[in-house]
């Protein structure tokens, strides 16, 4: 199965092209004129083992939030065109993840139902040039445009940058779980039959 996507979405305050592969390596070619963003979504891609080229051109002049924002909104878009209908997935993951003194727990759902539950407090409002608080609008864009359920924890953590990181990576390997195919079931993981 080649299950991928490809999708620009331009607005008059950024422009993302974004192109994601499920069956990939983790190769990442990621340009959002952040960073630190950058880094987090080349971990995502790593632990995901997901293909992922992200372009982004955004008013960073304003401030990051749109390009964050609007990234999560492509990005889920993505993922939603790539996942199809969404037949014979393991659908439901948990990931921990550490980071020396960092712990995260992410849960997902691939449900089609899109939310996102977070529990984090970061220890400073800023990592780098990201703003901490950004994290929660990306991954609200994200749930809501994949249609997915996510529920992540930071359970805890000192250094903020070490808080983040371990966030991206277990939604990483989580969405790797549950959008992997199960042979035992090749239907729609679902009692209902469908996925909404």
């Amino acid at each position: 199965m080649n299950r991928h996507a490809s999708l620009t979405r331009t607005t008059a305050e950024t422009e993302i092209s974004v192109a994601l592969q499920l069956e990939g390596s983790g190769q990442h070619d990621i340009s959002t004129g952040i960073g630190f963003f950058d880094h987090m979504l080349t971990l995502l891609a790593v632990h995901g083992l997901f293909d992922l080229r992200v372009k982004a051109r955004g008013d960073l002049q304003v401030d990051p939030h749109h390009t964050v924002e609007d990234t999560g909104i492509a990005l889920g878009a993505a993922f939603l065109e790539a996942l199809g209908n969404r037949q014979g997935l393991h659908r439901i993951a948990v990931s921990y993840v550490p980071l020396d003194e960092a712990l995260a727990r992410t849960v997902v759902d691939v449900s089609g139902r899109g939310y996102l539950h977070l529990d984090a407090s970061f220890s400073n409002s800023q990592a780098g040039d990201f703003p901490s608080e950004l994290v929660e609008d990306f991954l609200r864009a994200l749930a809501i445009n994949a249609k997915m359920t996510l529920h992540v924890t930071l359970l805890t953590g000192r250094n903020t940058h070490h808080q983040i990181e371990v966030i991206f990576k277990s939604l990483g390997r989580a969405l790797r779980q549950a959008v992997a195919l199960d042979p035992r079931q090749p239907g729609i993981p679902s009692s209902k039959g469908v996925l909404v």
